[in-house]
């Protein structure tokens, strides 16, 4: 036996279907094991707040050891888990293929599934992760919704505090007025027959954030590849299941992958690739929708066309080069490689991505925001979210960036969030471009092109 592993970490289905998946004495023995695995090593200290918790429990328990810990209180280890996945990849030396087989975030994800199949949990919470009807009706009273949700809003936000458990100082997403299918549709793009990568075909999977939430993201990047000659539509056959995932009902999770893969492998059937511009949802369907849905032929092919954007136009300009066109942003950029989009182990695309801008100067941070979706607003997450995300938001904030993206929505919102409690920050909206959230790279390459 190696003491850790230097080969690539590898991951097994998810078994979630079988028996002794929530058989709660195998689970707990399974639980223990890792946790004992992880309290000798500690390499994982600074990441999640799961594992400060794990050696804060274990370190004042009577013998300083797992044995004298009590399994009742393993709960609040297993809900700071934000699955952002980078113990497993970027820390741990014990992951598959090691004998030990350790996957911390996939043990956590199980003992969320087995509490949910046992009804426990938040009736609240999981009422938030209908992101596809909460969208539809937010964007149907857009003005009405990003007014109550605003920060600051001193009549709404503690109602909602008190109701749901958002936190009340959380920066939540607006709503678009039109989802962005409608604008798709409304404002049909020209294809640059003169691009070098012209013949190409892509969708974009508009994604719950782009189709509800921002719509200048995902109209951002299908203009830059039909700027660059790609012939490309804009479809959402639902939602990807990440907020599902995260709160460990997988019969969902499933139920999205086989609907919405179905979909959209008629599109690859016809010749397209699948591009998805947030980072979180390109990972499931590349990576963990395959985990949890074994036999789905769709869902394997989907998993083998799909792209994040970043990746999709860092490809464009390796293999037949960027459109003519692009001029400079004016200033600098700073950008947060998100968590899920490392998870893909696909490099920095993002910062790739905008190395092709002329004349820019870009700066890269490559560390947890600290927010973890829809984890990171609730009431008794905010402040640990902020917390573990401090160390981002206070490089940001001495950047003196003219403009700070993430591959991540969210986290950009987040890590803005952070930005204004360090000394020296500026406001959360300063860096935005009147009502438009450049929150992606990839809009500012749409900047670059004119196409804003």
């Amino acid at each position: 036996m190696r003491e850790g592993s230097l080969d690539a970490p590898t991951r097994h289905p998810i078994p979630w279907k079988d028996a002794d998946f929530v058989d709660e004495e195998k689970l707990d023995a399974e639980l223990r094991r890792a946790f004992d695995i992880c309290h000798g090593c500690r390499r994982c200290f600074n990441l999640c707040d799961s594992f400060p918790k794990l050696f804060d429990l274990v370190d004042e328990s009577k013998t300083g050891e797992l044995d004298s810990v009590s399994s009742a209180d393993f709960g609040p280890i297993i809900d700071a888990c934000t699955m952002c996945d980078m113990c497993f990849l970027t820390k741990c030396p014990y992951v598959p293929p090691h004998e030990f087989n350790l996957d911390f975030p996939h043990l956590m994800l199980r003992a969320r599934y087995a509490a949910h199949k046992k009804g426990q949990g938040s009736a609240m919470e999981r009422q938030l992760t209908q992101t596809d009807r909460n969208g539809k009706i937010g964007c149907s009273a857009s003005g009405m919704v990003n007014w109550a949700s605003k920060c600051g809003n001193g009549l709404t936000r503690p109602v909602m505090q008190a109701v749901a458990g958002i936190d009340k100082d959380a920066a939540l997403p607006k709503f678009n007025d039109k989802t962005l299918t409608e604008r798709a549709v409304a404002n049909p793009p020209t294809i640059n027959t003169d691009a070098p990568a012209h013949g190409r075909k892509a969708v974009i999977y508009a994604t719950c954030t782009g189709e509800f939430n921002n719509a200048d993201l995902g109209m951002a990047a299908r203009d830059v590849l039909a700027r660059n000659g790609v012939e490309v539509e804009v479809v959402y056959p639902g939602c990807c299941g990440m907020p599902q995932l995260e709160h460990g009902d997988l019969e969902r999770v499933a139920d999205s992958a086989k609907s919405v893969a179905a979909e959209l492998c008629q599109w690859i059937d016809k010749g397209y690739d699948i591009v998805a511009p947030v980072a979180s949802c390109s990972l499931m369907l590349k990576f963990e929708w395959p985990l949890v849905v074994t036999d789905d032929e769709n869902v394997k092919k989907l998993s083998q066309s799909t792209f994040d954007i970043s990746e999709y136009v860092v490809d464009i300009a390796n293999n037949e080069g960027m459109a003519d066109g692009m001029q400079s942003v004016g200033g600098k950029v700073m950008v947060h490689i998100a968590c899920h989009a490392r998870a893909q182990n696909m490099g920095r695309k993002g910062a790739d991505m905008l190395n092709l801008l002329p004349d820019t100067e870009v700066q890269v941070i490559e560390r947890c925001s600290g927010h973890g979706g829809s984890w990171g607003v609730m009431k008794n997450n905010f402040d640990v979210a902020l917390k573990v995300g401090k160390p981002v938001a206070r490089d940001t904030a001495k950047s003196e960036s003219t403009y700070v993206v993430s591959e991540c929505s969210l986290a950009r919102e987040h890590i803005l969030q952070g930005v204004e409690r360090v000394d020296g920050g500026k406001a959360a909206d300063a860096w935005d471009a009147g009502d438009v959230q450049l929150q992606h790279p990839i809009q500012l390459l749409a900047l670059a092109y004119g196409d804003k």
